[in-house]
């Protein structure tokens, strides 16, 4: 995989390239520079940790749509093992912009749904670059319905920056293929555990994310919209996208605080696109924490805490953004 770097990332960058030829010289001419190497090693910790230990609301954004980010497919890969995929919604079409299937983690069986981007143009052209189409939301039901008769618990991988808006899209119903999730989703009663892995944008992100639990990684986001849809609305420029993520408080420590979220899922120094395995790893941990919780509910109760969990969501209004914008609400 090609090495990507942000514009944040580029001093780190550099001096892990000057890293990698200092060791190459030393191997290649055996010169004995090790205390040089092991300072260059430290300079970089010392740099990574400050760094990506105050990223902005932005930065964040940025890191969530890295281009080397694991996708759902990746995290399936290190997670689970028997997966069997499921395609076609039964009635139109399959939708690559969703993936599922049963599968099992550490032996316990679980129906596995999430949005999958592409990595190069041909990936991201079948995928539509992660923005489903109704038939995937219909796809995403019919996989929750069969977890549902097998009476196996549903986790969803969310990441998306949000359903496909074109004709053809609004021509399937994509509005309605989202409500009838939503209201489906309330009524199943097997344990539901959502987790926001990347994007997690507007009403395509929600349409697989109504769950008992709701979790988020530590460099993704969930929103309503994007950082640039609202800066076009509000200040009719995407130029204001950074001011906008501030404003939209949509980073997983703010949706922790508002309580949006149940919990955040810490990631490797540097982002999840730095170690698959280790990110793989924190998920599985939360994963089988969660749903040994769950276990012990009946279905009435998980049903019940579902529905009292989102109706808990409550009104909040941003002043200061209110003042800045004119009439700027914060619907969390």
């Amino acid at each position: 995989m090609a090495a990507a770097h942000l514009d944040f990332e580029k001093p780190i960058a550099e001096l892990e390239a000057k890293l990698q030829e200092l060791e190459q010289l030393s191997a290649a001419n055996k010169f004995d520079v090790t205390e040089g190497i092991e300072a260059l090693r430290k300079k970089i910790d010392i740099m990574e940790r400050d760094v990506y230990g105050s990223l902005t609301s932005w930065q964040r954004v940025q890191l969530a749509r890295h281009p080397n980010r694991p996708y759902t497919l990746d995290y399936i890969e290190r997670l689970c093992t028997d997966f069997l995929e499921f395609h076609g919604d039964r009635r139109f079409a399959d939708d690559a912009a969703i993936v599922g299937g049963f599968a099992k983690i550490d032996g316990k069986p679980v129906m596995v749904i999430g949005t999958q981007k592409g990595r190069n143009t041909k990936d991201n052209v079948m995928r539509n670059f992660g923005c489903p189409h109704p038939e995937g939301y219909r796809k995403a039901l019919r996989l929750m319905q069969v977890a549902e008769m097998a009476k196996v618990p549903i986790v969803t991988f969310i990441d998306t920056p949000g359903a496909f808006p074109g004709i053809a899209s609004e021509e399937r119903h994509i509005g309605e293929a989202i409500a009838v999730n939503l209201r489906e989703m309330f009524s199943l009663t097997v344990p539901i555990l959502c987790i926001v892995i990347g994007e997690g944008g507007s009403g395509g992100a929600l349409a697989i994310g109504v769950g008992n639990k709701v979790m988020i990684m530590e460099n993704a986001y969930y929103s309503v919209i994007t950082p640039e849809g609202c800066a076009a609305i509000l200040w009719n420029d995407r130029a204001f996208s950074a001011r906008a993520a501030e404003a939209l408080r949509l980073t997983a420590k703010d949706l922790l605080e508002l309580k949006l979220v149940d919990g955040v899922i810490p990631e490797p120094l540097g982002g999840a696109h730095k170690d698959y395995d280790g990110a793989a790893a924190e998920i599985k941990k939360v994963i089988l924490a969660e749903l040994a919780e769950m276990e012990k509910m009946s279905a009435e109760e998980l049903v019940n805490q579902r529905y009292e969990r989102f109706r808990k969501i409550e009104f909040f209004m941003e002043k200061k953004a209110q003042e800045e914008s004119g009439s700027c609400q914060t619907n969390a």
